[in-house]
């Protein structure tokens, strides 16, 4: 498999729009550690955060929101979020 910048991005997306868990996430950085082929150019930066990514479910490891907005610049990528008031909810 093939990791780029882009790829490595899109999977940290996937998981802030809790389109994937963070298992899953964190299954795909140990198995992009093992088997992946980086692109060349960027290949110390990639192994630095999904080397990260890999250890985020421990506890002693953790990743902060910082971390998150960190890797996404690191990649070329900005956070920007929108708060928005939910709907109300039907009374009983």
């Amino acid at each position: 498999m093939k990791v780029s910048r882009q790829r490595v991005a899109q999977k940290i997306i996937d998981y802030l729009y809790h389109r994937i868990t963070l298992s899953d996430l964190v299954d795909w950085a140990e198995s992009a550690m093992m088997e992946a082929d980086f692109e060349e150019r960027d290949t110390e930066l990639l192994r630095d955060i999904i080397g990260r990514i890999g250890l985020a479910d421990v506890r002693a490891f953790g990743i902060t929101w910082e971390d998150w907005e960190d890797f996404l610049s690191r990649l070329g990528y900005r956070i920007s979020i929108t708060v928005s008031e939910a709907p109300a909810l039907a009374e009983p």
